[in-house]
């Protein structure tokens, strides 16, 4: 790449971006320089105090119903076929082969493309006014179907977890691209500057797709994901040392500060302004965080609500820190709960996944309800794919009674927003293998969120590498008839 230079010093293309009369280096600056961080601790219930600079709060393309979103990302892909999706005939196939017309051309890494038949693991039950139809397992969220907007028609282009994650997130199967949070702090900015915006908390066993899932990608590192542990300090180290009182602490920052801006309005890279901002969101976190993850102040009521110790890590726990996050203006959360990939033993796996998951998921929905958030407030539940039709055993690899793999048909919820409440939308065929009414594609469902928030995902751009990117890049429809 060719280099240029500027009062004598280098200047690579981020730093050129980042120097001239609007770049993200000199409104950071600017911002930071206009005393956007002032310290001191915000009450749970009082306003948060708003940035300025690039994340000051941007106003929408037209006015969205939904201002936040809390994203339940279910990470290894629950069965659609055992909990949203019954299939009667599927049962009536137990043990026999699947259709070869069904099949197509479709190749399965763990089974072969004539396994039997295998049926729903679980009994389906109505629920709510609407009656709909859900798995035993999952009473709480039936407690809540009328409230929900069950998606049965997903369809993925990615069949292998980690790809399939990242693509869920940032529109692209392969890591680089900036996530879905990521966008939506680009598009609208933060409403608070004593907790990072976009928040990712973690339950379960790992992340396939690991932090491409939450990464800004290409957009300033300002947009990232910012990953709080479950429990304790929400980040390492962020608590000062024994003797270090705050306001060395603030002396030392200040000073750090200092030296940095005057680097960042010498060379203009942006990655500057971020690392200035880190440094101040940090020490803003020494004084936010011990109130946020200090769940002792939730009432006995709450809790219970929930099913959350208040002291141990959980898929409750992180879900009512969610809800305290965008209390006090946090824009996106990601939460993962990982374990869903059950290529042995459905049953087992499912049963305390779904007792791991099931209450709390339903008492965000509610919580937020009687709080007057939800209608603000995106809540989105599924995993990254489905699972197939088919049983996979496996004695080579100890596995039997699972399912494999499944892109072409898997299910979704969401909950407020501006989505519709107590709609059950699109169809598969008999055995759930193919969707045949009413497809919602990934880039679909990424469209409907961004339209929700106020934000057109067809103007919603970053120029990179000489041309404009999007998170749906040239594809997704808004589906207008899931949204009230």
């Amino acid at each position: 790449m060719q280099r240029m230079i500027r009062d004598g010093v280098p200047m690579n293309r981020r730093h050129f971006l980042g120097d001239c009369g609007v770049g993200l280096g000199k409104i950071a600056a600017a911002g930071l320089l206009t005393g956007a961080w002032t310290g001191g601790a915000t009450s749970a219930m009082a306003a948060p105090t708003k940035p300025q600079g690039p994340l000051a709060p941007k106003a929408p393309h037209f006015p969205g119903k939904a201002k936040r979103v809390i994203h339940l990302f279910m990470a290894g892909a629950p069965s659609h076929l055992d909990l949203f999706d019954p299939k009667p005939t599927l049962a009536k196939l137990e043990g026999k082969p699947i259709p070869p017309d069904v099949i197509g051309g479709q190749r399965y890494a763990f089974i072969r493309s004539d396994a039997n038949v295998m049926g729903p693991r679980f009994k389906f039950q109505p629920y709510g006014k609407t009656g709909t139809q859900l798995a035993e397992v999952l009473p709480h969220i039936g407690g809540i179907a009328d409230e929900i907007c069950l998606i049965r028609s997903m369809k993925t282009d990615q069949f292998n977890h980690a790809p399939a994650q990242i693509f869920l997130n940032t529109g692209f199967s392969q890591p680089g691209r900036p996530s879905i949070g990521s966008w939506v702090l680009y598009g609208l900015g933060a409403e608070t500057q004593e907790l990072p915006a976009y928040v990712v908390l973690s339950t379960g066993a790992g992340i396939s797709g690991g932090s491409a899932n939450w990464s800004s990608g290409f957009l300033p590192t300002l947009y990232t994901g910012v990953r709080f542990r479950n429990q304790g300090d929400p980040i390492l180290n962020v608590s000062s040392p024994a003797g270090i009182t705050p306001q060395m602490q603030r002396d030392s920052l200040d000073l750090i500060g200092s030296m940095n801006r005057q680097r960042l309005q010498t060379v203009g890279d942006p990655e500057i302004a971020t690392r200035i901002a880190s440094y101040e969101m940090a020490f803003q976190l020494q004084t936010s965080a011990p109130e946020l993850m200090n769940l002792r102040s939730e009432s006995k009521e709450t809790l219970q609500l929930y099913g959350a110790d208040p002291d141990a890590p959980s898929f409750a726990r992180a879900c009512l820190l969610a809800r305290r996050m965008i209390e006090r203006g946090v824009r996106f959360v990601n939460i993962y709960h990982e374990g869903w990939d059950a290529h042995s033993d459905v049953v087992g796996n499912h049963r305390n996944m779904a007792k791991a998951v099931d209450q709390a998921s339903a008492a965000l929905v509610m919580d937020l309800k009687r709080r007057g958030l939800l209608d603000d407030t995106l809540v989105i539940w599924g995993g990254e794919f489905g699972r197939t039709p088919m049983v996979e055993t496996n004695p080579a690899l100890g596995r039997s009674q699972g399912r494999d793999h499944h892109p072409q048909a898997f299910s979704m919820w969401v909950a407020g927003g501006g989505f519709k409440a107590g709609l059950t939308y699109g169809k598969t065929d008999e055995l759930g293998f193919h969707v045949v009414e009413n497809g919602v594609h990934v880039h679909d469902l990424q469209a409907t969120l961004l339209h929700c928030l106020g934000l057109d995902h067809e103007r919603l751009t970053y120029r990179f590498a000489g041309r404009d990117f999007r998170l749906t890049d040239v594809h997704g429809h808004v589906m207008t008839d899931l949204l009230a």
